[in-house]
C-alpha cells in the first residue's frame, strides 16, 4: 500500500474541508522581443505572443483540476513591465496597452493579467513616467488588468519623487472608479523589493532577470494551518511551530507536484513555488482565525505579531523542505477586506492601521486591501507607503501598500469589492498631517547595511 488510510482520509479533508487549493497558477511572459517603434506594431507582436504560450493555460489547468482533484482558483499571466516594452512606441498614453492586456485576458477566460507596471526604485525614465500618468484611467477602463510600481529596494533605498507621485495617482484611481468604491485601487500596489517571480495578484510581473516563459503557482492552505493549530491547543509554542511546519512541508509537496506537471503540459519551465497563506473572505480561510487559535483574543490584540511571526516562519521552513522551487513572497498575507477574521477584527476594534503596520514587519508583503476615507490627503497616503516602504528596505524583505481611498465615504462604512476582493469597514487614518515631508522628494539612501560586497 503506498498511502495508509490515515494519509488519505488527511488529504481528503485538506481538499473537502479545510479549503486547500492551489490559489493561482501564472504563467510569465516576456515581451522584451515586443518592443518595436509603431505602438499598434508592439500590441500586436503582444497578442501574438501571450497567445502562443497560454492557449491553453485554462484548459491545462482544469484538466489537472479533474484528474488530480486539486482545486486550481484562478489561471492568471504576468508579463515584462510594459514601462520597458511600451517605452519605444514614444506614445504619450499607454492606456491602449492596457486595453490590449484586457482583451487578452478575456479571450484566454483568465482572471488577471499582470504587468501594467514600472520599477523605478532609483529614478524614473520617460516611459515610467507615461505608465504611472496612465494608471487611473488604465484600471478605469479595464476589468481584468493589474498594474504594480516597486518605488524602493534595500539596494537603491526609497525614490520619494515617485511615492508622492504615486500618493496623488492612489488619488486619481479612485476617482475614475468612485462608482465601484475605488475598485481601481485593489488592482494597484506599491513596492519595495519587489520580486520578480510573484505569482499572485495585484503585484506579478515578469521580471527582466526571468526567462522568455515559465508557470509559477501560488498555493494556499490557512484552512488546513488552522486544522493543524486546532490539534495542539493547549500545548507549549514549539509543539504548535512544529506541527505547523508539518502540515506546510505537505501543502508544499502538493503545489510542487501541480505546478511541475502544468508546466511540462504547456511546454515552458516551472518557475517558483510561492507558499503563501492567502485567505479569502470564506469562513475558515482566514490568517487571522490562525492567530486567534494561537490564543490571541483578537487579531491585533497583544502577541499578534509574535504569533505571525512564528506562522510565518514555520510555513517558510515546511516550504523550503519541500520544494527547491520555493520563491515568489511565500508566507502569510494580511489583507483585511480579503480575510473575514480581518474583517472581524476591524469591526471590533481589535486591529488598527498602526497595529497592520507592525505586523508587516514579520510577513509577507504589507498593508494589503485596507480601505480608507476618501478625503484622505494624497499627501497622508504618500506617507503610509513611505512608512511600509522603509521597513522593506531597512529589513531587506518584500513590503507594499495597496490602499484603497473609497470616495464619499468615511470611518465605519463599508466599501465593497466584490469575489474574492471581498469588502471591508473603512479603516480610521491617522490625522496628523506629513505634506511637508513627503513635498521635500528626493531619495532616502539605502540602509548602511545594504553595501555587502
Amino acid at each position: 500500500m503506498i498511502f495508509s488510510p490515515v494519509e488519505i482520509e488527511e488529504t481528503v479533508n485538506m481538499f473537502m474541508r479545510q479549503k486547500l487549493d492551489i490559489r493561482a497558477i501564472t504563467m510569465g511572459i516576456s515581451l522584451r522581443d515586443c518592443a518595436c517603434e509603431d505602438g499598434e506594431k508592439g500590441r500586436q507582436r503582444m497578442y501574438d505572443k501571450i497567445m502562443r504560450y497560454a492557449g491553453k493555460l485554462v484548459q491545462t489547468g482544469r484538466d489537472i483540476e479533474t484528474e488530480f482533484g486539486v482545486p486550481i482558483i484562478n489561471k492568471r499571466i504576468s508579463v515584462t513591465p510594459i514601462a520597458m516594452v511600451a517605452e519605444s512606441s514614444g506614445e504619450s498614453s499607454y492606456v491602449p496597452w492596457a486595453r490590449m492586456l484586457d482583451k487578452i485576458a478575456k479571450e484566454l477566460n483568465i482572471d488577471f493579467v499582470g504587468g501594467f507596471s514600472a520599477l523605478v526604485q532609483k529614478g524614473m525614465t520617460p516611459g515610467d513616467k507615461t505608465l504611472i500618468a496612465s494608471i487611473p484611467e488604465a484600471l478605469s477602463v479595464t476589468d481584468r488588468v493589474c498594474s504594480s510600481v516597486n518605488l524602493g529596494t534595500t539596494k537603491n533605498g526609497i525614490n520619494m519623487d515617485a511615492v508622492k507621485l504615486m500618493g496623488e495617482i492612489v488619488k486619481q484611481t479612485a476617482e475614475c472608479t468612485k462608482d465601484k468604491d475605488g475598485l481601481g485601487c485593489a488592482k494597484l500596489v506599491v513596492f519595495c523589493n519587489a520580486p520578480e517571480d510573484n505569482p499572485f495578484m495585484a503585484g506579478a510581473f515578469h521580471g527582466p532577470g526571468e526567462g522568455d516563459a515559465v508557470l509559477n503557482v501560488g498555493v494556499s492552505g490557512p484552512g488546513v494551518i488552522l486544522a493543524a493549530a486546532k490539534e495542539y491547543k493547549g500545548k507549549p509554542i514549539d509543539e504548535l511551530a512544529d506541527g505547523i511546519k508539518k502540515m506546510a512541508f505537505k501543502v508544499s509537496r502538493m503545489g510542487q507536484l501541480v505546478g511541475t506537471e502544468a508546466a511540462h503540459r504547456l511546454g515552458v519551465d516551472f518557475g517558483i513555488l510561492d507558499l503563501s497563506l492567502a485567505p479569502t473572505p470564506a469562513v475558515g480561510d482566514s490568517v487571522a482565525r490562525i492567530l486567534e487559535e494561537c490564543g490571541i483574543e483578537g487579531a491585533g490584540g497583544p502577541g499578534t505579531t509574535a504569533a505571525l511571526a512564528m506562522l510565518t516562519d514555520m510555513v517558510k521552513k515546511g516550504g523550503v523542505m519541500a520544494s527547491t522551487r520555493v520563491g515568489g513572497l511565500s508566507g502569510a498575507f494580511i489583507p483585511v477586506s480579503e480575510d473575514e477574521g480581518m474583517i472581524n477584527a476591524v469591526k471590533q476594534h481589535s486591529i488598527c492601521l498602526e497595529k497592520l503596520e507592525a505586523m508587516t514587519t514579520v510577513c509577507s508583503v504589507g498593508l494589503d486591501m485596507i480601505a480608507i476615507p476618501g478625503d484622505t490627503p494624497a499627501t497622508t497616503i504618500s506617507g503610509i507607503m513611505a512608512d511600509e516602504l522603509a521597513i522593506g528596505m531597512v529589513n531587506n524583505k518584500t513590503t507594499a501598500v495597496r490602499l484603497i481611498p473609497v470616495p464619499g465615504k468615511k470611518e465605519g462604512d463599508w466599501a465593497e469589492f466584490g469575489g474574492l476582493l471581498g469588502g471591508t469597514p473603512v479603516m480610521a487614518v491617522n490625522k496628523f498631517g506629513c505634506a511637508e515631508f513627503i513635498n521635500r522628494g528626493g531619495r532616502i539612501p539605502a540602509p548602511i547595511h545594504s553595501f555587502r560586497n
